[in-house]
């Protein structure tokens, strides 16, 4: 039987190791108070879905997505209030 070898060199030859950079890690960071209001936001709509909404449901999913709408909107300020030479 004839042996069957890889002619080329792995595609990856040092596969990333430890968990994230500390640049990934701030970036998470700076992005955390618009994940938690997404999160805020599916736990109001989860469980919608196998009941109609009362009065109480509707102002809590609106409430969550005003969180989420301001927390883009901070997110996006500072992004552009990082940027140099003040560009926009």
């Amino acid at each position: 039987m004839k042996n069957i070898a890889a002619l080329q060199a792995v595609v990856t030859a040092n596969p990333p190791v430890g968990g994230p950079t500390a640049a990934e890690l701030e970036a998470i960071e700076a992005e955390m108070p618009l994940i938690l209001a997404e999160v805020e936001l599916l736990d109001a709509q989860i469980p919608l879905l196998d009941r109609p909404a009362t009065v109480l449901d509707e102002r809590r999913i609106r409430r969550a997505r005003n969180r989420v709408l301001a927390a883009r909107r901070d997110l996006a300020n500072r992004a552009t209030a990082a940027l140099p030479g003040g560009a926009a």
